[in-house]
């Protein structure tokens, strides 16, 4: 099979763009050039130029394209709805004009649920007035995005109210598939007791984007027995450069040729970003395990991998 091979600012530990211990933009684009890849997600809002003309410099120096941009926000709170629109509609409007036609949704990791990561039977789920406030802000999201020519996905995510497969497929049954598809991430599958392959060709209808992580089982299991937290966990290691984990990519590569998928597949491992130090070196195996797994090709001959 052959895909684009993209990493994402979450690599090295961008969750937010105002951390002060984050690595400078230029700094992770030069990185993943050196890594080999030739893509980048824009990270969070702000992190990266949201001005088109400096950004397509940059990424042009770097031979690196932008295949997604993202909102990880409380897509729950009425009162933060305005503000994130008004960033919905500034993103899109920046993805319009540097080509890119994706736009991941992501309910943000919040208090509650951060500790209840990796628990779905004692999660608490959101109550009906909140999941209708959810969906609305999903859906103007999804609106904005149209009139851009972008199409909205939404990311199950840890430690977020869209994690678990009841939430994924209410999810789906509130919102058609002409408003928004999914961002299937093999790492956050994992983590919520999903089987990433499985879920792969289950909602392969629906499927639009992909994202590649690992998960340190051993890990995984001390996080969820001492409820640290999903960035704690991050924090401690529970995502690995692939093929170290326990996601079974030979499975996730038949599920891929299963379903036809050919689109972009994002790789992204979170750390604490004072851990960013570590970065290129893991991004450089987790991109030599997707060589010697064959999901690496030749991009359109403007760039090689």
């Amino acid at each position: 099979m052959s895909n684009l091979i993209a990493c994402a600012p979450c690599c090295w530990g961008v969750e937010s763009a105002d951390n002060p211990y984050n690595p400078s933009w230029m700094d992770v684009l030069s990185e993943a050039k050196q890594a080999r890849f030739v893509g980048t997600e824009l990270g969070p809002y702000g992190y990266l130029p949201l001005e088109a003309d400096t950004l397509n410099t940059a990424l042009h120096l770097k031979g690196l394209e932008v295949c997604a941009g993202t909102i990880f926000e409380p897509l729950s709170d009425a009162e933060k709805q305005a503000d994130i629109l008004e960033k919905t509609e500034q993103l899109c409007t920046l993805l319009q004009q540097i080509g890119t036609e994706r736009l991941v949704v992501i309910d943000c990791v919040n208090d509650i649920r951060s500790h209840y990561a990796g628990v779905s039977d004692e999660a608490p789920r959101l109550d009906d007035a909140r999941w209708t406030q959810m969906m609305e802000t999903i859906r103007k999201i999804s609106n904005i995005a149209k009139q851009h020519q972008i199409r909205a996905v939404v990311h199950p995510h840890a430690g977020g109210y869209i994690e678990y497969q009841d939430e994924i497929e209410r999810m789906l049954a509130d919102l058609s598939h002409d408003e928004v598809g999914l961002c299937l991430d093999t790492g956050h599958l994992y983590y919520a007791g999903m089987d990433p392959a499985t879920s792969l060709v289950k909602y392969a209808e629906r499927l639009d984007y992909v994202h590649f992580k690992d998960v340190d089982a051993a890990k995984l299991y001390q996080a969820v027995e001492k409820r640290v937290g999903f960035w704690q966990a991050c924090a401690d290691g529970v995502m690995c450069p692939l093929g170290e984990g326990a996601v079974n990519y030979d499975e996730v590569s038949k599920a891929l040729q299963e379903i036809g998928y050919k689109g972009w597949i994002a790789v992204e491992q979170e750390r604490d970003p004072r851990q960013a130090a570590t970065t290129l070196p893991d991004l450089k195996k987790s991109r030599k395990f997707l060589v010697d797994k064959g999901f690496v090709a030749s991009y359109s001959g403007k760039y090689e991998n």
